[in-house]
């Protein structure tokens, strides 16, 4: 392939594409690139892997399916830091004494 017409080619995919980060899906290469893998990249590389044949933008269902399963993940993520966390609470001396005294008359 001829490098120049590589290169235009890129600059032209930059072109169309608006936002500074898009969602893509992969296309199946004969290296071994697993068909239907979504990921968001910087545009630069959008347009070089489109260009290249490796992967094409998503679809609008697609993004937002890729937004969703993030947030998710992102949600399970924070549960599961949150859920080794331990709160403590500072108790001043009369605080102690009025517990202790509503405990004992029970």
């Amino acid at each position: 392939m001829d490098m120049r017409q590589f290169f235009k080619k890129i600059r032209e995919v930059e072109d169309v594409i608006k936002i500074p980060e898009v969602i893509l899906v992969s296309n199946q290469t004969d290296d071994g690139g697993k068909a239907g893998v979504k990921n968001e990249v910087k545009r630069s590389l959008a347009a070089r892997m489109i260009a290249e044949g490796k992967a094409r933008l998503a679809t609008e269902d697609e993004t937002k399916e890729f937004h969703q399963a993030a947030a998710e993940a992102f949600k399970l993520g924070q549960d599961a830091v949150n859920s080794g966390k331990v709160q403590l609470a500072v108790l001043t001396d009369s605080e102690m004494k009025a517990i202790k005294s509503a405990l004992k008359s029970k």
